[in-house]
């Protein structure tokens, strides 16, 4: 079993299994409540899926793109809980567990994030808020012989009059709605899952900022004036 933890726009949890699926989510839609909400979301989770802690195999969390202040506070977490059950923390990008939900639902036409039985050959980009006046984007070809997202290009940021140009060859594939495309917890731990399944490897840590945060480290002290 996973718990999935997502905070790249809203706050996600959910807790799942490969063989019996979603087993909860919980998800608060605000983008400002990221840190005093993802506590009471896991601690939710767990409970509506009857799962102890010691229960879990890995905890997985998403690492963008999103915006710096609400992405640090999920990946925190989810190291943060990981170390307190000694299960490993995983990585994977968000953008690509939204294609897995998209797709795996665009196959099964129930709209369920359910495990998709293999390849599907269906282009489709991702685009979500990045704030600012700009969207974040990744393009796909659809899922893999073992129905895992296949990435063409991306993650980039670009402003939505240049999206069509930034795609190039991308440019006529259907595209997700960025004022109404989400992140689901519930697909990110199938997506772990299926990925475990298959022995592919996970993403790197780090989270996917793609601009520099507001506030930096200074170089060194400032000269005082006498």
């Amino acid at each position: 079993m996973i718990l999935a933890i997502d905070t790249s726009a809203g706050t996600t949890v959910a807790v799942v299994d490969r063989d019996r699926g979603v087993l909860a989510e919980r998800t608060e839609s605000d983008t400002r409540r990221h840190a005093e909400v993802v506590g009471s979301l896991i601690e939710s989770a767990l409970a509506g899926a009857g799962v102890a802690p010691a229960d879990l195999s890995a905890v997985v969390a998403g690492v963008g793109p999103g915006p710096y202040t609400g992405l640090r506070v999920g990946i925190v977490a989810a190291r943060v809980f990981a170390f307190g059950v000694g299960r490993p923390c995983l990585a994977l990008a968000s953008h690509d567990a939204i294609a897995f939900a998209r797709l795996t639902a665009g196959e099964g036409g129930s709209g369920s994030v359910a495990v998709p039985s293999g390849r599907v050959d269906a282009p489709l980009v991702v685009v979500t808020d990045a704030r600012r006046r700009e969207v974040a984007w990744t393009a796909y070809r659809g899922l893999d012989d073992e129905g895992l997202p296949v990435r063409v290009e991306g993650p980039s940021l670009v402003k939505p009059a240049d999206l069509d140009d930034a795609l190039g060859a991308s440019s006529a594939s259907p595209r997700t709605d960025p004022d109404d495309t989400v992140v689901s917890a519930a697909a990110l731990g199938m997506l772990a899952e299926r990925m475990f399944e298959h022995g592919r490897g996970f993403a790197d840590p780090a989270p996917l900022y793609l601009r520099e945060p507001d506030v930096t480290v200074s170089a060194g002290p400032k000269p005082v004036g006498r």
